[in-house]
């Protein structure tokens, strides 16, 4: 399969600007996140009603993320995003400025919704910027999400700190979004697609067989990533400072580690992939993760404990870039680039998946056992990539450095 050649000036005004989109939306997602108790205040949303919400956003998205592989058979992925970006933002606003209950909850449905749509579609383009350049670029996108999520995470804490209204903090942050996210969508570079219809129709048929059978090991780990990510993002703070007896100021600390620490691992991680191969990088990421599941669940006290959580972040922040990666090159060697789209929106259902279960699951397991317990099972989890981890290498045994290249012909 050919790899269309694009000028280089072209690309980089691409990568940028896909790099800014993933930014935005780790602000975006993290404003949302770190306000829940705001928003729940706001609308007098009892703890019985919460989780409902709760929930109902990341299955709207994979909802969304469905439709997505249903709606690039009809238009690019670029489209897709350039749309559900600015959708995204202004349901962010509408969750801190509408006036009922009722409201906030169509707000967060048109969240969740456009979320999965938005996610699909940029790690579509991801994946395909990724092959046009030939070397692995994937973890440098995840990184300006986290960078995001930092900035989105900051903004929260000052909101929090001064006190200001949702919709005083919302507003200003999605008028400066809005705008940049309409700009950077000009720069996208998409993939090209076939003019006959039937020809595109027919690597969509192609792949369904595919992504049911050979990507369900890369589906898997997906879901197990974000099981342990969600553990880290629900439950450190109570784990700290129950478990390990920390402060509560304390206790505030380790998600945020985790977050620089997958900043800073994603940061360098496309070095390793050249370096040293996807199926190595893949590997270390998932003993240092088992490993700082470990130190957590072992922690005599709250230090020992942040340390754990430090590695964690380290560990799994490699993980989930190298899953779409992965699961895109098996596609696209075998049908193509519109195979490769459906196969990476069939994968972010699973990140769905796993940030639904991951929180409860680990919630069951700590009252009925404890929770120093209840941390090895993501440990277990995670473990799980090893066994799969051949799958994160490139298909063509004359590369072993597992991220794709361009082809000059086809592959069968």
């Amino acid at each position: 399969m050919t790899v269309p050649r694009v000028p280089g000036a072209r690309l980089r005004h691409g990568r940028v600007s896909l790099a800014l989109s993933f930014f935005v939306q780790g602000a975006v997602f993290a404003l949302l996140v770190t306000r829940i108790p705001a928003i729940q205040d706001r609308y007098g949303i009892s703890d019985a009603l919460l989780p409902a919400f709760l929930a109902a956003v990341p299955v709207l998205a994979g909802v969304g993320s469905v439709g997505t592989e249903q709606l690039v058979k009809r238009v690019r992925p670029s489209w897709v995003l350039r749309c559900a970006q600015p959708v995204v933002c202004l349901a962010l606003l509408a969750v801190g400025a509408v006036g009922s209950m009722a409201q906030v909850a169509v707000a967060l449905a048109v969240f969740g919704l456009s979320v999965g749509a938005l996610d699909a579609s940029m790690n579509m383009l991801g994946v395909s910027l990724q092959r046009t350049y030939g070397r692995s670029i994937m973890l440098g996108f995840h990184a300006a999400y986290s960078l995001g999520g930092i900035v989105g995470a900051s903004l929260a804490w000052a909101g929090a700190h001064w006190q200001l209204s949702l919709a005083l903090l919302y507003g200003p942050v999605v008028a400066v979004l809005v705008p940049l996210a309409l700009i950077v969508g000009r720069w996208f570079v998409d993939r090209d697609r076939p003019d006959a219809a039937g020809g595109q129709e027919g690597a969509v048929a192609a792949v369904a067989p595919l992504a049911m059978r050979l990507l369900l090991p890369l589906c898997l780990v997906m879901a197990f990533a974000y099981i342990g990510d969600s553990t880290v993002s629900n439950w450190s703070a109570k784990y700290l400072q129950d478990v390990l007896g920390s402060s509560e100021q304390l206790a505030t600390v380790p998600y945020n580690v985790y977050m620089v620490t997958t900043l800073l691992g994603r940061a360098v991680g496309d070095l390793g992939v050249r370096r040293f191969g996807a199926v190595a990088v893949v590997r270390t990421g998932t003993v240092v993760a088992a490993g700082g599941f470990a130190v957590v669940a072992a922690a005599p006290g709250a230090w020992a404990g942040m340390a754990g959580f430090t590695l964690l972040g380290l560990g799994l922040c490699v993980i989930v870039p190298q899953t779409f990666a992965a699961a895109g090159r098996y596609a696209f060697e075998r049908h193509g680039p519109g195979a490769s789209d459906m196969a990476v929106a069939r994968l972010n259902i699973f990140n769905y998946v796993g940030f639904l279960i991951g929180s409860p699951l680990v919630g069951a397991l700590g009252d009925a056992w404890s929770y120093r317990g209840a941390m090895l099972l993501p440990m277990v989890l995670v473990l799980v990539t090893l066994v799969y981890a051949r799958s994160f290498g490139a298909p063509d045994a004359r590369y072993g450095d597992g991220y794709e290249r361009p082809r000059t012909a086809d592959v069968g």
